[in-house]
């Protein structure tokens, strides 16, 4: 079960992710955008800050061509995170249509031209997302998360083999959320 609390309480960061996961723009780079998400007790602080440092030594054309050479044209670099299981399955097609309700839901119109499980969009919905006083939240947030946790272990492997700069923001990510699982269900 997810902790919607404790999610909550990260949702500075997921802002972060979603804009670090975009491609990159100058402003995006900007210290004050990670001081603001991540203090020394966040969960993914480590490694956002390891990504952090990585990119500083970049040129804002180097950042973007890696970006491109990452995520545009390696196919085990999706930012889709259904296309690792299920590829071009009609069960992804289910899924996809679930999570464009979910948004739905808690009135985030999905942008033309996106599909639900982009990466980059799923950490905006969480950070944008009202949730606390909503009935159903958690089973909700318990698809979102499993997707987010499958998509994301397979993007982090590739990254890691990849040894890109990605690596860390997407451990860090990884990290958050697993901070949001209650302990009694990581006990089972």
């Amino acid at each position: 079960m997810i902790d919607l609390i404790k999610l909550h309480d990260y949702k500075e960061s997921f802002g972060y992710f979603a804009l670090q996961l975009m491609y990159p723009e100058k402003l995006d780079f900007h210290p004050a955008f990670l001081e603001e998400a991540f203090d020394s007790t966040h969960p993914g602080y480590a490694h956002v800050h390891a990504y952090w440092k990585q990119m500083q030594s970049f040129s804002l054309d180097e950042i973007q061509e890696s970006y491109a050479a990452t995520f545009d044209f390696q196919k085990d670099c999706a930012l889709y995170m259904t296309y690792f299981k299920f590829e071009e399955a009609k069960e992804r097609g289910q899924m996809l249509a679930k999570l464009k309700l979910l948004y739905e839901m808690f009135g985030l119109a999905m942008p033309e031209g996106e599909l639900p499980d982009y990466l980059p969009l799923m950490c905006e919905f969480i950070y944008a997302a009202q949730w606390l006083e909503v009935p159903g939240a958690p089973e909700n947030f318990r698809m979102l998360m499993a997707i987010l946790e499958d998509g994301t272990y397979h993007l982090l492997k590739a990254l890691e083999r990849n040894e890109s700069p990605y690596y860390h923001l997407v451990k860090g990510l990884r990290e958050t959320f697993k901070a949001c699982v209650e302990q009694e269900a990581l006990s089972q």
